[in-house]
């Protein structure tokens, strides 16, 4: 049963009130600048005590202190509510994740699930952060998940538990070292002075998130340095794949290892896959995932696959930051050339990582595909012969 409309109001005005101190504090002001690790005074983000002349440093007020010292937490700093998507502190810029700025950043906006942005309230538009957004009432484990691994029956990951970056015993977010064992926000901790930004190819023994793409650990790629707030052919993220999608499971390729959770060859498709492995893997004892093989027909939709270089796909020679396409050597600046034969399908070209304005947190409206219709993009920037 979907949420009303009324209860996700409430629940945005209590992530408001908790939020509006800290809001006060930020110049909606964008300067441009390349932007890396955090920088400045250390008490823009932290406080010993929390109290100072016998009050709270929290931006909330609230008397009990955050984890690692914060003044805030991951919402207080990234989901403030307000009309910008980025704001800046001091000489850092900060970005948005929930608010109602027109322009949404690269992986979309958790404002269209609560309805505070968009076409109106629904679960069904994003990824639901309890904490942010309430609790899925439309699901419960993850679609895609392959049940022996316990993602599909909700044992280890349901949409009651997912998190920004981890819950109280370090899993279940998609930010920092999942598994790590250490509480909360500790998964992700040091991320921010780490960061090391542009082109990351993160060693497959690094723990540190922050040397991984945008905190996601072991991911690989470019970073957009103002997270696609300005995007053209030749300004946007770059996003690391494979020509052929490999066989992923516990008893095959894992993603689960010493050093955390993480895609076995650090791309954006494998890292969804820890918990939608049907949608994007080739079938083991375990999944039937997108088929036998990487040769088509498909029974899912392959990700972590080359582009064909002839027929219908092989028109797509023109970067299309609505269609974002991955790269099968880890990028080291955003191009503005898609070459088929070479450049891969991945999760991300059909789907917005946090939350967009249509269902299943598609890029575009799905029902506006209609072959022989003469529409254009979407579908139609790969299949460019069936509109």
């Amino acid at each position: 049963m979907q949420k009303s409309v009324e209860n996700n109001a409430g629940r945005h005005r209590h992530c408001l009130l908790v939020l509006a101190t800290l809001g006060s504090l930020f110049s909606l002001a964008f300067t441009g600048a390349a932007f890396a690790a955090i920088s400045g005074p250390c008490s823009e983000c932290h406080t010993m005590h929390n109290s100072q002349n016998n009050q709270p440093m929290t931006f909330n007020s609230s008397a009990t202190p955050n984890d690692t010292l914060l003044k805030a937490t991951c919402y207080g700093c990234h989901a403030q509510g307000g009309a910008s998507a980025l704001v800046t502190v001091g000489a850092d810029t900060i970005p948005q994740v929930f608010h109602t700025d027109t322009i949404d950043l690269a992986a979309g906006n958790f404002a269209y699930i609560t309805g505070l942005k968009g076409s109106g309230a629904s679960d069904s538009k994003g990824h639901n952060i309890s904490d942010l957004t309430g609790i899925d009432n439309t699901l419960y484990a993850p679609p895609g998940g392959i049940v022996q691994y316990g993602h599909d029956d909700g044992v280890t990951v349901n949409t009651t538990n997912l998190s920004c970056a981890g819950d109280a015993n370090g899993q279940h977010g998609c930010h920092g070292n999942r598994y790590s064992g250490e509480a909360g926000y500790k998964g992700v901790r040091g991320a921010h002075h780490t960061n090391l930004g542009g082109s990351l190819d993160p060693a497959t023994t690094d723990e540190d998130a922050g040397h991984s793409y945008r905190f996601l650990l072991g991911v690989k790629g470019y970073e957009d340095p103002d997270w696609q707030y300005t995007t053209s052919a030749t300004d946007h993220n770059e996003y690391f794949g494979r020509s052929t999608p490999i066989q992923l499971g516990c008893a095959t390729t894992s993603c689960h290892g010493a050093g955390g959770v993480r895609p076995p060859d650090g791309t954006m498709s494998q890292f969804c896959a820890t918990c939608h492995g049907n949608f994007h893997t080739i079938a083991n004892g375990a999944s039937n995932g997108i088929g036998p093989d990487a040769v088509s027909p498909f029974i899912r939709h392959p990700t972590d696959l080359s582009l064909p270089a002839t027929g219908e796909y092989a028109a797509y020679t023109t970067y299309n930051v609505n269609v974002p396409i991955a790269r099968i050597t880890v990028p080291t600046a955003p191009s503005g050339t898609v070459t088929p034969g070479s450049d891969a399908v991945m999760c991300l070209s059909c789907h917005f990582a946090h939350a967009s304005n249509y269902p299943e947190m598609l890029r575009w409206d799905y029902t506006k595909m209609i072959a022989g219709g003469g529409g254009s993009g979407g579908c139609f920037v790969c299949h460019s012969t069936k509109n």
